[in-house]
């Protein structure tokens, strides 16, 4: 672990404060470094996530995920399931699923490659077009609007600091950083 992290993540004793009664302490975000303080805003972003996902899932008939999948096939029509992946930051596993339950939802559909028979790539169907149109409760709206509200610089640095933070995850931890 780098210096400068470790320093960042340690706390300081004026900042400890002795636990009594878990239902009496109060944590302000302020006395959390800029390390748990950050951690805190992602835990808060994939939780709202996954509450706006179930609630487009009651609506929509769709999960966010299914739903982006549906939005990027939209943009891109003849992406292979390999390139989607690509595309998506994420293993070819994850999409079988979310493929397969928008294919029997008929809102994806499966074709051969033009040129390469053994290749299968992705297009919306009628259906699948139509929900793709709708923008109204979506995650995406929620996300169209905080960006909205965030300047040009905002979203630029805030994309590379996510960018950082995915590489670093995707990347194993080396054997001497480990704890025990």
């Amino acid at each position: 672990m780098s210096n400068i992290l470790r320093a960042d993540m340690a706390v300081t004793p004026r900042r400890r404060r002795s636990v009594a009664a878990p239902d009496r302490v109060r944590v302000s975000a302020s006395e959390l470094n800029d390390v748990l303080q950050f951690m805190r805003l992602l835990w808060a972003i994939v939780h709202a996530l996954d509450t706006a996902s179930k609630r487009m899932s009651r609506h929509l008939g769709v999960t966010g995920p299914q739903r982006l999948v549906l939005r990027v096939v939209g943009i891109f029509p003849g992406l292979s399931a390999g390139q989607l992946a690509a595309t998506l930051h994420v293993h070819p596993s994850t999409l079988t699923g979310v493929l397969r339950r928008l294919v029997r939802q008929k809102l994806l559909k499966r074709a051969r490659h033009a040129s390469d028979r053994r290749r299968a790539v992705l297009h919306l169907t009628p259906r699948g077009e139509t929900l793709n149109a709708v923008t109204r409760g979506t995650v995406e709206e929620s996300v169209a609007r905080a960006l909205g509200l965030a300047s040009d610089r905002d979203r630029k640095a805030t994309q590379r600091v996510l960018a950082l933070l995915g590489d670093g995850l995707g990347r194993p931890m080396p054997a001497n950083d480990r704890d025990g």
